[in-house]
């Protein structure tokens, strides 16, 4: 049974913060998690964020709410229209969530970093591939790499939350040997089937964004302005009042995100993550970015020679021309004298 006030109570806020995320166990019950795995079939058809569809229960249900309050000691938590339901997703690679994942000048690494993450797997994944990879204290770090690897192995009944600096990955895999180091990644087809934890058939979840109504909360909702899926998705789907009324009630603080977006032809043009501007930020480096992997842009071919002004040209121009003219004259002459020769000096 489903204890979540004593799971409330018993998170370590410390342990959070030295490793960047933290585990409430039977925040859920089973009819509970049964019912949300409907929900999320169900919402496949309906899109948009989850208060769009049948899974609005998840955020206005205040549990999110609550833990990001003892986590973050504040009571004014945000939240925005960053969130979702997924089935059997593959985002195999490390990357960050936030909005300076690669550049540890920016503003997200002033300080303590206030936004979250919050995740509900909905099957087992301490028997089961397709969960979640972290690499524990690195929300500190601020690269990809740096970090052990860790399977989280949750249950469905379970909620994780973790800072959005952490480095993570999903569809993880699970070794059925508990002493062999966990996977990263990329390894994900390097075992033999007898090797690896069994999938399920359908691995569905639920993510939300929350976080402190903080300069940290604007950045990162300043910068989803620019991405293209959820700005469309916000156009499409914009909150109602009473959905507003409903998440405020659950102890939440609303950014009406569909409300700005939806006639400002400036927003949505980034289909992937890029790097966002902040005052003193050099210029760019010329590297394209795919999801988390940098590639390095080749060198332009040098420029062709720039052509001289109408002034300049005219001199070679004219003389070219002059050249042309006496080597037609020429040869017009000496064709005249060789037809006007008697023909015997021919």
């Amino acid at each position: 049974m489903a204890d979540f006030d004593e799971s409330l109570q018993d998170l370590d806020v410390d342990a959070f913060w030295r490793e960047g995320y933290a585990i409430l166990p039977d925040v859920y019950t089973e009819e509970e998690v049964a019912q949300m795995r409907q929900e999320v079939m169900a919402n496949a058809s309906v899109g948009g964020e989850l208060t769009a569809g049948p899974l609005k229960h998840v955020l206005t249900d205040g549990k999110m709410a609550a833990v990001a309050k003892k986590l973050l000691d504040t009571d004014d938590v945000i939240y925005g229209g960053d969130s979702s339901a997924t089935i059997n997703g593959k985002i195999r690679v490390w990357h960050k969530d936030n909005t300076d994942r690669l550049d540890e000048k920016a503003p997200d690494w002033d300080d303590r970093y206030t936004q979250l993450r919050f995740g509900i797997y909905l099957q087992d994944h301490t028997e089961h591939s397709g969960g979640l990879n972290l690499k524990p204290g690195a929300h500190d770090i601020c690269d990809l790499s740096s970090g052990p690897t860790t399977y989280v192995r949750s249950r469905p009944t379970d909620l994780l939350v973790w800072s959005m600096r952490m480095t993570h990955s999903g569809a993880g895999t699970l070794l059925k040997d508990p002493n062999r180091p966990d996977p990263e990644p990329e390894e994900w087809n390097s075992f033999s089937e007898d090797e690896v934890a069994p999938l399920h058939e359908n691995r569905l979840a639920v993510f939300a964004h929350i976080g402190a109504n903080d300069k940290h909360a604007r950045r990162y909702l300043d910068y989803l302005r620019h991405r293209t899926y959820i700005a469309n998705m916000w156009r499409n789907h914009p909150f109602t009042p009473e959905v507003i009324a409903e998440l405020e009630a659950a102890g939440l603080t609303v950014r009406d995100m569909p409300a700005e977006v939806i006639d400002d032809p400036r927003t949505g043009g980034w289909k992937e993550w890029q790097p966002y501007w902040y005052p003193g930020k050099a210029d760019p480096e010329p590297k394209v970015i795919y999801r988390e992997k940098v590639v390095e842009v080749p060198a332009a071919a040098p420029a062709a020679p720039a052509k001289p002004a109408a002034s300049q040209a005219f001199v070679p121009r004219y003389s070219r021309a002059v050249k042309r003219r006496l080597r037609g004259v020429t040869k017009g002459a000496v064709n005249g004298w060789n037809a006007a020769a008697p023909k015997g000096s021919r």
